[in-house]
């Protein structure tokens, strides 16, 4: 196996770990512009693996600049062809790598820019007697992105006056119509694209 070979195979190793670290993000954005929204937490289990993945990806990363930077022996020898690098050996193909790599792994922090945003709510007159509120527990959100991902969709649902998903406590607040629509419905929004509505519990507005 020649040098070469070998240091391609590091950053492809470290591209790999980085897509890995954040396919739990990637998969549900991926899901919502292909239509495929059903697929959105096919790797949210992947999420509790994540810190070893980008601590795996920096370490590999790491060892391919050390191998980049470090100066090599001079070998007398008559193999100019294989002195002569090529763009795919250079620094500068390594930095936009590494570049890419960090791009995916802070993925998830920027992820919900991919998401439309809400719908704005419309001015609409509504008896009071008629507006309750639920909170939804929720399972498969893997970041922040997954929030806005939700609370897209909630705005979506004829009845629902307001959303506020959190990724921190897994769960939805929703305050709706139940004239127009009930707390079944609003999970089987939420669970039509991917996550799992694991447990639902009234919230008394008095």
């Amino acid at each position: 196996m020649t040098m070469t070979t070998k240091k391609n195979k590091s950053w492809i190793a470290g591209l790999l770990t980085a897509v890995a670290a954040s396919l739990c993000c990637i998969t549900p954005v991926l899901a919502f512009l292909g239509g495929a929204s059903g697929l959105a937490s096919s790797f949210s289990w992947m999420d509790p693996y994540r810190p070893y993945l980008i601590c795996l990806t920096i370490a590999i990363f790491a060892f391919a600049w050390y191998k980049k930077l470090k100066p090599q022996k001079q070998v007398d020898c008559d193999c100019e062809a294989d002195n002569k690098k090529s763009f795919w050996q250079s620094k500068s193909f390594l930095a936009i790598v590494t570049i890419i790599a960090g791009l995916l792994i802070a993925f998830p922090y920027y992820a919900k820019i991919f998401y439309s945003k809400p719908q704005e709510t419309k001015v609409i007159i509504v008896d009071k007697a008629n507006i309750a509120t639920v909170q939804l527990n929720i399972s498969g959100m893997d970041c922040e992105g997954c929030t806005a991902h939700i609370n897209g969709e909630l705005s979506k649902v004829n009845g629902v006056i307001e959303a506020n998903t959190s990724y921190k406590n897994g769960n939805a607040i929703v305050k709706f119509d139940n004239s127009k629509t009930s707390a079944d419905t609003i999970a089987n929004s939420i669970n039509s694209i991917g996550y799992k509505v694991t447990s639902s519990t009234i919230i008394d507005n008095k």
